[in-house]
């Protein structure tokens, strides 16, 4: 299995002969052409081709002048040149339900960490010598009745992580839990599946705000001493139209391209 493939695969920012853009990569070897599309090219498939590595099944555009918060889809046509459009399994962002298009975002921008402190902590700690309480939560229902002043006073459905960590943080201390876990984060389509059923592995749902929102949350539990475990939950496996279904067409048995 390879862990570092979402360096690779989906949308990266990159430069191409001195010209910023956006590097996109996706595997739909059995797909007959394939095009990026956006609101970059009013949706138009004949505008943007891909180009595909016949070997891997891998296909690859740079699209120059491209930039991060870019809305696109892949534009697929199979065998049979039936068209789907598809989100992006590796984006790093996505667009908030109920639309469905990736967003290119850069992951691995700098965020002010102040948790040194409880990772060093951590590290030197034998986990298997003390004992540890876990409380399991839904951020998406933990904290959103209005009518007590616990919703955002915009009207939003949820509250953001940053929100949601003002109120957490505090309940655990007091509660006494040493770590909590999350249920599934990764972007999904339906509120009431409490995360699972996931269409994009590698992008924090935007239902409670950015990635940047999320990493608050994760730094103020661990500048409390709290621990946070996250719900990974990808065989839980989503047949919305966008997602991985049948993603050029086929269901992928016969392949057996190597990475």
């Amino acid at each position: 299995m390879n862990y570092t493939l979402y360096k690779t695969f989906g949308s990266h920012l990159k430069k191409n002969d001195g010209v910023d853009g956006v590097l996109f990569t996706l595997w739909a070897p059995n797909a007959m052409k394939v095009s990026v599309v956006g609101d970059f090219n009013d949706w138009d498939g004949k505008r943007n081709y891909m180009n595909k590595d016949i070997q891997t099944g891998v296909w690859t555009l740079f699209i120059p002048n491209l930039k991060e918060g870019t809305i696109y889809k892949y534009m697929i046509a199979d065998k049979n040149q039936k068209i789907f459009m598809k989100s992006d399994s590796f984006a790093f962002y996505s667009e908030v339900r109920p639309n469905t298009a990736s967003i290119v975002y850069n992951p691995f921008k700098s965020f002010p960490w102040e948790d040194k402190k409880w990772l060093e902590k951590r590290a030197s700690e034998n986990l298997y010598s003390k004992p540890i309480s876990i409380y399991e939560l839904h951020l998406g229902s933990w904290k959103r009745n209005y009518n007590r002043g616990d919703g955002p006073e915009d009207g939003r459905e949820f509250l953001n992580y940053r929100e949601i960590a003002k109120k957490l943080v505090p309940y655990i201390l007091e509660t006494g839990f040493t770590h909590i876990e999350i249920l599934p984060l990764t972007e999904h389509p339906l509120d009431t599946s409490w995360g699972y059923q996931g269409v994009g592995y590698f992008s924090i749902t935007s239902r409670y705000g950015s990635p940047e929102d999320f990493k608050y949350l994760v730094n103020e539990c661990h500048k409390a001493g709290i621990g946070v475990i996250l719900d990974w939950v990808p065989g839980h496996f989503c047949k919305d139209a966008h997602g991985l279904y049948r993603f050029d067409g086929t269901p992928f048995l016969n392949t057996k391209t190597k990475f």
